[in-house]
């Protein structure tokens, strides 16, 4: 009996021209990343799960995928790559400099219901300062993210930022004070662009049993926004500093980064202050961020973070403080289509060699290796056939460059190079010649 192919639901296969675009998209990022000094580290898709367990959410635990192997353990797929950079730091702390800049490439897995560009396993991309209580690391991680989003021709997009203890303060001067209720609180605010401001109060007034009055004010604290200048937002926001020490720690923490990115050759409309913004309830405690594309707002973040400073608490005495961001490629590639910018390519060869005749493929062999040798990326059809069913496979795959070995160009060793765009072609070319076209 022949087994169906299919695919578990919440999971995907990628065929070549996504995969590609995906290579691409992070070969990109991870230049960027070392360019400003993060190095690699690689972990385990599988963690024991007591590792996974006490660092998740109550929602993230539900969504675990958990079970015994083969020898009885008690393991888990990671849902993020951040508690195994706990793990990894907290055992090899001995081993790496700090403040320890890495970043990680590679799929995690939370059993949620599957949405646009998320999926129940996706790819993950973080970036992370270890070590450091310094707000330059914070506001790193904005360019890091700046050029990132750059990097990838994406222009219109914006970072916003926000810091938990301004969301702390604003909760304590209407009345929310103990850990269980902020946390009910912020939950409820990080649906305000779901369900609205309508909708957050009713959720408020039911879940924390608080005066209609209270919630109005609450609502109106979180809904500030930086909509102008910088300068000008914070004079507007000063008399919040005197509400209570976690307002005034958060927003002269946001003044300082500011006050490091406006140095930079960085456009300012690209990153704005949100107090709505409330990401990783269990994780963060300062600054955090939330990039969206402002064409397509409905897709969600696609590169979020912020600073936690209770990092390595469950594996270690020594607690170490860290700060960074993670680009959600999966999302981030469902966007870049819909707004057109991803390549329609399915190879990574811009040159495809035709071969007129089977006596001809030991020349169009040698002819690859020197254009590779050039830094050309080059494929030789493997068949002879009819030049149409291979100028047809030259299009639909995507080489900008058809080169075509006859009789003549085989006696001769010349090229006949095709541009598969314009459709113009040269006839008895030299490999240099033909190389400097092909490099114009």
């Amino acid at each position: 009996m022949l087994v169906v192919p299919r695919t578990l639901s919440g999971f995907r296969d990628r065929l070549p021209k996504e995969a590609m675009a995906k290579s691409k998209l992070l070969s990109k990022v991870s230049r960027v990343f070392e360019s400003f000094g993060f190095v690699p580290i690689e972990t385990p898709h599988i963690e024991y799960a007591d590792i996974l367990v006490r660092q998740g959410s109550e929602e993230i635990q539900k969504e675990l995928y958990r079970f015994k192997d083969h020898g009885g353990r008690d393991v888990a797929l990671r849902f993020d790559q951040t508690v195994p950079l706990a793990r990894f730091i907290s055992q090899y702390h001995n081993e790496v400099e700090l403040p320890f800049k890495r970043y990680v490439i590679g799929n995690v897995f939370r059993g949620e219901r599957a949405q646009r560009g998320r999926y129940r396993e996706f790819t993950q991309c973080d970036f992370d300062f270890i070590g450091s209580d310094s707000i330059a690391c914070d506001a790193e991680i904005v360019q890091v993210i700046y050029a990132s989003m750059a990097t990838l021709g994406i222009e219109e997009f914006t970072v916003w930022l926000n810091h938990r203890e301004i969301l702390n303060g604003i909760c304590k001067y209407f009345g929310i004070v103990d850990k269980k209720g902020v946390e009910i609180a912020l939950r409820i605010i990080d649906k305000l662009d779901k369900i609205g401001k309508d909708g957050v109060c009713i959720e408020l007034k039911k879940e924390l049993c608080i005066s209609e009055k209270k919630v109005e004010g609450l609502i109106e604290a979180i809904s500030i926004k930086q909509i102008g200048a910088a300068d000008e937002f914070f004079c507007e926001v000063a008399p919040l500093k005197n509400w209570n020490e976690e307002l005034k720690k958060g927003i002269t923490e946001l003044e300082s980064l500011y006050e490091i990115l406006s140095d930079l050759q960085m456009d300012t409309d690209t990153y704005r202050i949100n107090f709505a913004i409330a990401r990783g309830l269990g994780y963060y405690t300062g600054i955090v961020y939330e990039t969206v594309l402002n064409r397509l707002k409905n897709l969600g973040s696609v590169c979020s973070g912020g600073r936690y400073d209770n990092l390595t608490r469950t594996f270690s005495k020594q607690n170490m403080s860290g700060v960074g961001a993670s680009i959600g490629i999966d999302r981030l590639l469902a966007g870049l289509e819909e707004l057109g910018l991803l390549s329609g390519r399915s190879t990574s060869a811009r040159v495809l060699i035709i071969c007129m005749d089977s006596a001809f493929f030991g020349f169009a062999h040698k002819l690859a290796e020197s254009f590779r040798r050039s830094m050309v990326f080059t494929e030789v059809y493997p068949e002879v056939n009819k030049l149409k069913k291979q100028f047809s496979y030259a299009d639909s795959k995507g080489h900008e460059f058809a080169i075509v070995i006859g009789e003549d160009e085989y006696k001769s060793n010349t090229i006949t190079l095709k541009n598969m765009t314009s459709g113009m072609q040269l006839q008895q070319l030299s490999f240099l010649k033909a190389l400097e076209i092909i490099k114009e």
